[in-house]
């Protein structure tokens, strides 16, 4: 299938894991992709595996919040237009509500939630002018189910929703459209990179995310949602349950989610 064919996707976090698996499976189906990240040194390595010099390296921070402006402009001048931005780019958390110095709640939001949010609305008026475009935001099943260890990420994942789910409300008239995607367990280093209570990387492997979903098979069902220009879908295993519990179950999902 080739239903990306000539399409301009930006994919943030683009290094690795889901980010990765989504550029691979954007080039195959004939998309020019920018990949951005923080590390060029990876980027140029996933750039090489797609043996394919017209996709771009934009490294980029989402935390430098001024600088965020310029990427925009490095892409419009380079290709005059971005068709799909994925929002991809995050960390995760690993510790308790108390032990979290409020500077790693302060990252996390800076990061996953408002590095999204200067980007979309850089972009956005790019999109407005051409009346097209699409935002595919990657969050996850705590965006809709606050869990133990995970406070400041389910809540930067919870302000993405908001967010979002806004800004398609506001701009459907100019054909602009968002998917969000809420993976569960999928196979990535997401819980390695987690951060602790102090800041430090978990540097762990989760036993739920060892045997979680590939990020092939991930950004395979990412890449089907955007085709179809789902508002939303939620990727993994029995864990999107969770999703379900809390709209019509929401007493014994916060039994089963507690602390032991």
């Amino acid at each position: 299938m080739m239903r990306f064919k000539d399409k301009i996707v930006w994919v943030t976090g683009a290094s690795s894991g889901i980010g990765e698996a989504l550029v691979y499976a954007f080039h195959r189906e004939g998309a020019r992709v920018i990949l951005s990240a923080r590390r060029a040194d990876e980027l140029a390595r996933v750039r090489a595996n797609c043996e394919d010099d017209g996709h771009l390296i934009l490294p980029l921070d989402l935390t430098d919040f001024d600088g965020l402006p310029e990427k925009v402009e490095q892409v419009l001048e380079c290709f005059g237009r971005v068709d799909i931005l994925v929002h991809n780019g995050g960390v995760s958390q690993r510790a308790l509500a108390k032990d979290t110095k409020f500077e790693v709640d302060q990252a996390l939001i800076n990061i996953n939630y408002l590095g999204a949010v200067r980007l979309t609305k850089a972009v956005l008026p790019s999109m407005l002018e051409r009346r097209n475009g699409h935002f595919v935001v990657i969050t996850s099943i705590v965006g809709h189910v606050g869990t133990p260890l995970r406070s400041a990420y389910a809540a930067s994942k919870h302000a993405l929703h908001g967010f979002f789910n806004s800004l398609r409300a506001e701009v459907w008239r100019e054909n602009v459209k968002v998917t969000i995607v809420c993976p569960g367990y999928i196979h990535t280093e997401v819980s390695i990179n987690a951060l602790t209570g102090d800041g430090s990387k978990l540097n762990k492997m989760d036993g739920n995310q060892a045997h979680g979903m590939s990020a092939e098979a991930c950004a395979a069902r990412i890449l089907d949602a955007v085709a179809r220009e789902k508002e939303e879908v939620l990727v993994g295993g029995k864990e999107k349950v969770g999703v379900y519990l809390k709209r019509f179950l929401p007493s014994l999902l916060s039994k089963l989610v507690r602390v032991r």
